[in-house]
């Protein structure tokens, strides 16, 4: 593979990695510390809902940030956009670091914090779209969904980075001292991070594909034109992430509330499985999807959905034994399982649309599946756990969740080894 292109691959996973950082960062925060630190005044399952409430709502940003970023981005360019995106979610996750608790500040803490939360989804939202479109617009058809996943390996990349320095922390000070200023550490290190990932990002070249079809465009609104003929694959995409978004937030965020809340186990016990689950989900995700180059990006998204849908009900009983490396196997599993949806995710999303529409068709549907999905996961996960006191519905509502996926699926044409220079003409519309 040329050197040109193993830099934009390289320039696409850093760039993620880094964003995700910023975004999982608060996720696990949300879970250990904001819910003591800015809504001191409730109980302990109480406050950790309202904390993943501001963390929810960073969610609501994100399709209005992949209608903004998607439309410039299928205007102007992938490449612009990316370095945008990366410049505030780290600088937001930066300011995150400098907040005044509610002790200091009152109710303006967490308002404040609701605030930084949104611009982080507002970035994230443009993020993930414009990163795994250059990349699969610049590789081979033949070998686009091993290409196309590296972008994805952000995910459990940035994931490891977040627990992994929440890990040493809290393995290295006591609780009081995590609380008064450890817990401000790994957000600061994000303006080290952003540095670094726009060093490599301003080095990557814009998409040939999307290049070509600039020469031909006529004028546009690109998602006037998604909508009015691209409804069903936005539709198709919203529902094959359902399963795929609820479950990771299941297994990297629910899980530190039950491991102590539930279980009263210490939350190093979470974290670690967090941990080692995400590294080793890194190594596989590039493997899930590239058994899709030869099987078919369909084949390999069902197993997924319909083997996580089974493993909703071991992964608890899992848990439950209370066993720290019978806990970390889970989620490991758990996440394996994760990327058999993940591993193509990014070249068949990429497949269903036309060039003049892609990066809108792709950040629209992806993110407003994230409010239906990963926004509330933990929120509904938290609540159903605390209404009954079982792990039973949240077995129950994964499972709704896996079948709403692969309904999607089935739904959606195979598209392995589709060209993505035959489709930039205009969008068809949806009879």
């Amino acid at each position: 593979m040329p050197r040109p292109f193993m830099r934009i691959v390289a320039a696409s996973l850093i760039g993620t990695t880094v964003e995700w950082y910023d975004f999982f960062l608060y996720t696990s925060a949300a879970a250990l510390v904001f819910n003591k630190l800015f809504f001191p005044s409730a109980d302990p399952l109480t406050g950790t809902l309202l904390a993943f409430l501001t963390y929810a709502i960073g969610f609501l940003a994100r399709p209005i940030g992949g209608l903004v970023f998607g439309h410039y981005g299928d205007k102007l360019g992938r490449k612009r956009l990316l370095v945008l995106s990366l410049l505030l979610m780290g600088g937001s996750t930066f300011a995150m670091g400098l907040l005044p608790t509610y002790a200091a500040l009152g109710v303006g803490a967490p308002l404040l914090l609701t605030a930084l939360r949104l611009v982080q989804g507002f970035a994230l939202g443009g993020e993930w779209g414009g990163a795994v479109l250059i990349v699969s617009e610049h590789g081979e058809p033949e070998r686009r969904g091993f290409w196309a996943s590296w972008p994805q390996c952000g995910a459990p990349g940035g994931n490891l980075l977040a627990t992994g320095v929440l890990a040493v922390l809290a393995a290295t000070q006591s609780d009081e001292q995590f609380l008064a200023w450890g817990w401000r550490v790994p957000f600061l290190l994000s303006g080290v991070l952003v540095v670094i990932g726009l060093w490599i990002r301003l080095a990557v070249t814009e998409s040939p594909v999307f290049l070509a079809a600039k020469k031909r465009e006529t004028p546009h609104v690109p998602v006037v034109e998604l909508f009015h003929g691209g409804w069903r694959q936005v539709l198709v995409t919203i529902g094959a992430r359902m399963a795929e978004n609820v479950s990771y937030y299941v297994i990297t965020a629910f899980i530190l509330v039950y491991v102590t809340t539930g279980l009263g186990l210490s939350k190093t016990v979470g974290l670690n499985a967090v941990m080692i689950g995400s590294a080793v989900h890194f190594a596989c995700i590039p493997l899930w999807g590239a058994l899709s180059d030869k099987l078919g990006r369909r084949p390999v998204y069902l197993f997924g959905a319909v083997s996580m849908a089974v493993w909703s009900f071991v992964f608890f009983a899992m848990l439950d034994t209370r066993s720290p490396g019978v806990i970390i196997l889970a989620a490991t599993v758990g996440l394996v399982l994760h990327g058999a949806m993940y591993g193509p995710q990014a070249a068949f999303f990429s497949e269903q649309f036309p060039t003049r529409v892609r990066y809108t068709g792709l950040s629209v549907g992806g993110q407003l599946s994230s409010i239906a999905a990963g926004a509330v996961a933990p929120l509904i996960a938290t609540a159903l756990f605390q209404r009954y006191n079982s792990t039973m519905p949240v077995s129950l509502y994964l499972v709704a969740m896996c079948a709403l996926t692969v309904i999607a699926v089935l739904a959606a044409r195979e598209t392995r080894g589709q060209s993505l220079e035959d489709s930039t003409e205009r969008i068809p519309a949806t009879r």
